[in-house]
């Protein structure tokens, strides 16, 4: 299997975050989510003064573009492109060509900006451990730690949803020890 890299998604501006939910979506649907890794809307948090009041605000760094950690497989391709609101790769000369994945450097630096790491993400969880849910759809949840996958960087952990004891996927910069 070809290695995971970094590809810049072309979206209609406006739709980035709705583009990455549906194409997260896709991944988890069709059973992909071992070739279609992370998607990230780059931005940045800016602090805005207005009348001497401070507002926190999430700026896009890149209005219409996504990044897509993604092994370019022909239908992982197929499945980004065709994701609604997706209007197509950088990189690509079309034609049926596949894009050219961003440097690594490229990469680094985006995430940098951004406060996320690239590929290694520091963490010091085990099996067992509680957690706090910081990022995604179950952000400010506690759980433990039912499994760790280094390679995929995921966990699995065990949450109360509804007064139930569920099983849910977390990346793990989605989660710090609680």
């Amino acid at each position: 299997m070809e290695e995971k890299q970094w590809y810049v998604v072309n979206t209609y501006s406006g739709h980035e975050n709705k583009v990455k939910e549906k194409l997260e979506m896709r991944a988890e649907s069709m059973d992909m989510k071992d070739y279609i890794y992370r998607v990230i809307v780059p931005e940045e948090k800016i602090i805005e003064e207005k009348d001497g009041v401070k507002k926190e605000k999430v700026k896009k760094l890149f209005p219409g573009y996504i990044l897509v950690e993604m092994v370019m497989s022909d239908e992982a391709w197929f499945i980004v492109r065709n994701t609604p609101g997706v209007t197509g790769f950088i990189g690509s000369s079309g034609k049926g060509a596949k894009p050219t994945p961003l440097q690594p450097y490229e990469v680094d630096n985006l995430l940098k900006n951004m406060n996320m790491e690239a590929v290694e993400i520091k963490n010091n969880l085990q099996v067992g451990d509680q957690i706090k849910i910081i990022d995604g759809p179950f952000s400010g949840m506690f759980g433990k730690i039912e499994s760790l996958d280094e390679e995929t960087k995921m966990v699995n952990a065990i949450v109360d949803l509804f007064g139930q004891e569920t099983t849910i996927e977390c990346e793990l910069n989605q989660v710090k020890k609680a």
